[in-house]
């Protein structure tokens, strides 16, 4: 579990390319839960866990909006 690696929700709205609203709104839907803090009180997600909200929310995303024109 220490080679995990761990994100804050700034740092996962980075590497995702979203906003850091999106990210709280993921943890607010329970899309995404808060694994931690760090040494300053911030939440921390893990990675995977930020990939799989990530992946969940871009594909519905694709449903509703639907194919391409």
């Amino acid at each position: 579990m220490e080679d995990e690696l761990w994100l804050t929700a700034r740092e996962a709205a980075e590497l995702t390319g979203v906003s850091l609203q999106t990210v709280y709104s993921w943890e607010r839907r329970g899309h995404l839960k808060v694994e931690g803090l760090d040494h300053r009180g911030q939440k921390l997600f893990r990675h995977l866990s930020v990939a799989r909200a990530e992946k969940s929310t871009r594909a519905k995303a694709k449903r509703v909006l639907g194919p391409a024109a």
